[in-house]
């Protein structure tokens, strides 16, 4: 049996106070096979930044791993010190940020950028780096001169391209994309994503791709991951979400989507704010925000159960 690309098994992460840890994710359990696009999505501050910083182990104080496993093709990272993370790094799994400008060191040109990425897990001649850049680059769909070019001097799109660029410079089996195209205009989201979408089919890695933009997700995810308050609250293939999903909360996203042409439809918002990681309300964390609750809902955390096949959800009312 093939080992997942990516396996977490009850992830909780949270960031440190006074009065001990105050938890963003939740025991949060996924794997993602060889080859895989898995999708997460939800609301600004749903945990998933936190989700996969913690699983990459690269959230700085006062950030910490509460509990949990995290494997990549089987081995866990957990247990890694820095000098095992950092071998890790970049060879086994690679991440594009959401913002490049933040993530791109100022003082180095690009062909610096990737020929230090190069040089730092491998004995690799600077003519050998240099000739890996200019390939990089070609890849994502940039003149080769923005080798000598800054982070400052180039657009946003450029820069997004460079750091996709990076993050193929070793050909890692598992890319995770944390919202890279947020920051962009249409077109230029498009034409990155598209790129994303070629590199992976053609070179076959597996991926994990967040974005507060469920629409996004229904045209290429494999499967897709719903998370609300730090919960996973609904994970399933992507048909199942392209058929509307279960858990209310997904219905509201899936209802916000502004109608194709050829819809009689109206986009309807999901009523209320997300909830204070403070001050989150007992039993289901949706449940204020919820048409379709039940007394147990104001108790109970639900927890996730199998609807069918890989589909999988926590509510009370399914």
């Amino acid at each position: 049996m093939t080992e997942p690309a990516l396996d977490i098994r009850s992830l909780t992460v949270g960031y440190q106070t006074e009065a001990g840890p105050l938890i963003a994710v939740h025991d949060v359990t996924v794997a993602v096979a060889p080859g895989e696009i898995l999708g997460l999505v939800g609301e600004s501050g749903s945990g998933k930044s936190t989700l996969i910083r913690g699983m990459l182990r690269l959230l700085g104080p006062p950030g910490v791993v509460v509990r949990g496993s995290v494997k990549l093709a089987g081995r866990e990272l957990m247990d890694l010190d820095e000098e095992g993370l950092r071998q890790r790094r970049w060879s086994e799994v690679s991440l594009v940020p959401q913002s490049a400008l933040n993530a791109l060191n100022p003082l180095l040109t690009v062909a610096e950028q990737i020929t230090d990425t190069l040089q730092a897990h491998g004995a690799v001649t600077t003519a050998a780096a240099l000739a890996r850049a200019v390939e990089l680059l070609t890849l994502v769909g940039l003149d080769p001169v923005n080798l000598h070019s800054y982070p400052h001097q180039l657009s946003g799109g450029m820069r997004q391209r460079v750091a996709l660029g990076l993050a193929m410079a070793l050909d890692p089996p598992l890319v995770v994309m944390d919202e890279p195209t947020t920051a962009l205009d249409v077109v230029v989201e498009r034409e990155i994503l598209q790129r994303i979408l070629t590199l992976q089919a053609e070179r076959g890695f597996a991926m994990v791709f967040v974005t507060h933009d469920v629409s996004l997700l229904l045209e290429f995810a494999t499967r897709i991951g719903v998370l609300y308050a730090g919960r996973m609250v609904e994970l399933g293939p992507v048909q199942r979400f392209r058929d509307g999903g279960a858990h209310p909360y997904t219905q509201g996203l899936l209802g916000a989507i502004p109608p194709a042409i050829d819809e009689q439809r109206e986009p309807s918002s999901i009523p209320g704010s997300p909830p204070s990681l403070a001050d989150p309300p007992t039993g289901c964390p949706f449940h204020p925000r919820c048409d379709k609750g039940r007394a147990t809902c104001r108790v109970t955390v639900p927890e996730s159960t199998h609807l069918d096949g890989e589909h999988e959800a926590a509510c009370h009312i399914l």
